[in-house]
């Protein structure tokens, strides 16, 4: 997420800095003390996300500046103002202004907006990736109407939107839980069913994963490193996903993200330790938080194979 805040009072622009940075939401792609100063080619140079703007401004207002940037602004607007005109909020939202924050600015609305915003964003920013895989799969299939189907939706396609749902699918980790599916899929293809009472322990699944990718040649030693590096991708990559999925509920506790995953794949006491470490401000820790492996590994598994059926 890259950020451009255009408000008249320096004060402000730092204020809006600092909890973007400290709260790592994205980077500061710029900042100008006036509407004047803004235009679409200029968002555009620097691929700006999302336009934080002041209604006052000496020369050119926010609303003017969002008039003219009308139709040539991909991202989303957040309007900030001391002003509480219903009639001025009304026309900035008739603009297309995504939140209208009033001033003087609150820290936890402030991050529950732009958290609001960063997930709208991936959302749209999912659905348009999904388009384009619709219409090159719809090219692909009127250019070869004699080639044979396209295969059939797999475990790891699955895992890869669930995962993806959560967003995890950028942390390295996901990788490692993609091919633990894959070997779990083995395994009860050769056993026939799979349950909490059959599945195999977290060491098994580790070692033969690292064994797989490895490959029959590897030392002990390099299957022993390659597990110990797997085992710390995957906890970094869950402990990343529970902030995530946390935040969103911390937000708005109906969101479907939050009501469908929260209690499914982590443990209710590390929810609410979460929650009250993002609304204290408190540095998240890895080292201090209990990530339960198994309980995600084969919540994850047959969570994706009910999506096969």
């Amino acid at each position: 997420m890259r950020y451009f805040i255009v408000d008249d009072d320096p004060g402000v622009r730092s204020m809006l800095m600092d909890i973007i940075e400290d709260e790592a939401l994205g980077d500061i792609a710029g900042e100008a003390e006036d509407g004047a100063h803004i235009h679409a080619e200029l968002l555009e140079l620097h691929k700006v996300d999302v336009l934080l703007i002041d209604l006052l401004m000496p020369q050119r207002d926010g609303i003017q500046t969002i008039r003219a940037l009308e139709g040539r602004f991909d991202g989303k607007i957040v309007m900030i103002s001391q002003i509480e005109s219903k009639n001025m909020i009304g026309e900035a939202y008739s603009l297309g202004i995504e939140y209208y924050i009033t001033k003087p600015i609150n820290r936890l609305e402030i991050l529950s907006v732009l958290r609001l915003v960063d997930e709208r964003l991936r959302m749209q920013q999912s659905i348009a990736d999904i388009q384009r895989t619709l219409q090159g799969l719809s090219r692909l299939q009127s250019s070869e109407r004699a080639a044979t189907p396209a295969p059939d939706k797999t475990i790891t396609t699955a895992g890869h939107f669930l995962l993806s749902e959560m967003g995890m699918i950028g942390e390295a980790g996901s990788r490692d839980l993609l091919d633990m599916l894959e070997y779990l899929e083995q395994i009860e293809t050769e056993e026939h069913k799979l349950s909490p009472y059959t599945f195999p322990s977290l060491k098994d699944i580790f070692q033969n994963v690292a064994l797989r990718k490895l490959g029959s040649d590897a030392s002990p030693a390099e299957v022993t490193k390659e597990i110990k590096a797997s085992e710390q991708r995957v906890r970094r990559a869950i402990f990343q996903t529970l902030s995530h999925v946390v935040s969103l509920g911390l937000t708005d506790y109906t969101h479907p993200k939050f009501e469908n995953y929260a209690s499914k794949f982590f443990d209710f006491t590390e929810i609410r330790k979460k929650m009250l470490e993002l609304q204290n401000n408190v540095e998240p820790s890895l080292s201090q938080t209990r990530i339960n492996t198994k309980k995600f590994v084969q919540v994850l598994y047959l969570e994706a194979k009910r999506l096969l059926h």
